[in-house]
């Protein structure tokens, strides 16, 4: 832990800076699925940082092939008619593994900015066809969009929407898994007006929520049925964290629009952006759409390309997909043996490697702030997990073993035995 006598000039997102300013936990180096404070005590990275180690760290094929671009070409800008080698290669690559026809890749630089642009897209592919008026975008409620202006007027958790004004005015939040209640709106709201429905596969930041069997193939019937454009945000799912290339494989489904983030990369340099859909793209890559007046600086950025690459590399070399297959259920197992503890609510997970342990009804009434105190005493012994809303959560890295997971467990019924003396 480290400690700052006169204070931090770094304003930590998500953070009480009152709290924060004078101590910090400050991460040094990281190898595997392992991290280190700047004391050299090592912990087990459970949470694989936020969602996007996929890879684990320390890879230096990663390393390598962002240093090797940066001596050829660092940096240039794909506006209007530029572009680079690792962009292309990048852009065709994904678009090769996608679960859509003919697909576009619309580059960003991490995942609340390929929400935004979707959501843009969503808006004036219906203008381009010659309806403005369906500007309403659905999402579900828990969910979370990321925190851009666009990404937090869609966004399901009240707490992150509270105290900005009406963001986004036309968004209206769902039932989380209620088919009938995305229905209902569509119908009140009418059709005409609706121009798209985002969902995360597995609402993450909303508390760690696999969706309820048939939700997500209910949900993409009605959108079609109602010819409202279809979204899935994968930031979280996609790469392997639920045992495909971008998650939504797993359910079949073959949405309009796909954005993406975090895993693309493993976290090496930041990335994001938006698989788009024949349909979506064809106005403007075909039509009379014109431009699309909408981008990023770093969009295409060829060394960040050029880490993704090599990251896929490794994705595929080594079968981490496959590898998320073979270890979700050993992780919800290793998880549901906590469930009798007595400051255990619930336990979720079995969908991809991704858990969270709820805290007990009563503990939480009795101490509002047990879960960011839960979440020290697990780090105390050596894991670290990530405190969200009235949970524990994992999600580590994918090269995680069997018995790494159960270092996880032990650290969090240590940790939670100690709330309660």
């Amino acid at each position: 832990m480290t400690t700052a006598p006169h204070g931090t000039a770094l304003w930590h997102p998500f953070a009480d800076m009152s709290e924060v300013k004078a101590e910090q936990f400050c991460v040094t180096r990281a190898e595997g699925v392992w991290i280190y404070d700047d004391r050299g005590r090592r912990y087990l990275d459970g949470t694989a940082s936020l969602w996007y180690a996929n890879a684990g760290h320390g890879r230096t094929e990663i390393i390598e092939a962002a240093a090797a671009q940066m001596r050829e070409l660092a940096a240039y800008s794909v506006f209007n008619d530029f572009t680079n080698p690792r962009a292309e290669e990048l852009a065709t690559r994904l678009a090769g593994l996608a679960p859509v026809d003919d697909a576009k890749i619309f580059l960003t630089t991490g995942g609340g900015e390929a929400i935004d642009t979707a959501a843009k897209l969503a808006r004036l592919y219906w203008a381009r066809r010659g309806h403005p008026e369906r500007t309403h975008i659905l999402s579900r409620g828990s969910a979370y969009h990321g925190t851009n202006g666009l990404g937090t007027g869609i966004g399901g958790i009240e707490a992150n929407r509270t105290g900005f004004g009406a963001l986004l005015p036309d968004a209206v939040r769902v039932a989380r898994d209620d088919a009938d209640a995305l229905r209902e709106t569509v119908e009140r709201l009418g059709a005409e007006r609706v121009a798209a429905f985002f969902a995360e596969p597995v609402l993450g930041a909303g508390g760690l929520h696999p969706p309820e069997p048939g939700y997500l193939e209910a949900v993409a019937k009605i959108c079609a049925e109602h010819d409202v454009l279809f979204v899935a945000d994968s930031v979280i799912c996609g790469f392997g964290r639920v045992g495909t290339w971008f998650g939504v494989e797993r359910w079949g489904l073959r949405p309009d629009m796909i954005t993406f983030a975090k895993g693309v990369t493993s976290g090496y340099l930041p990335l994001g952006g938006v698989v788009v859909g024949d349909r979506v793209a064809e106005p403007f890559w075909r039509g009379t759409g014109g431009a699309f007046r909408h981008g990023a600086t770093y969009s295409g950025h060829p060394t960040v390309a050029a880490a993704a690459l090599a990251n896929l590399d490794v994705l595929e070399r080594e079968s981490l997909l496959r590898r998320a297959d073979e270890l979700e259920g050993p992780l919800h197992e290793a998880l549901r043996s906590l469930a009798g503890h007595p400051a255990v609510g619930e336990v979720r997970g079995g969908t991809g490697l991704l858990g969270a342990v709820e805290l007990a009804p009563d503990l939480l009434a009795e101490d509002p702030g047990a879960v960011p105190r839960a979440q020290r005493a697990v780090r105390d012994r050596g894991v670290v997990v990530r405190p969200l809303g009235t949970a524990l959560a994992v999600s580590p890295p994918l090269t995680i073993t069997e018995s790494e997971i159960g270092l996880i467990t032990d650290a969090l019924r240590e940790g939670l035995d100690a709330m309660l003396r």
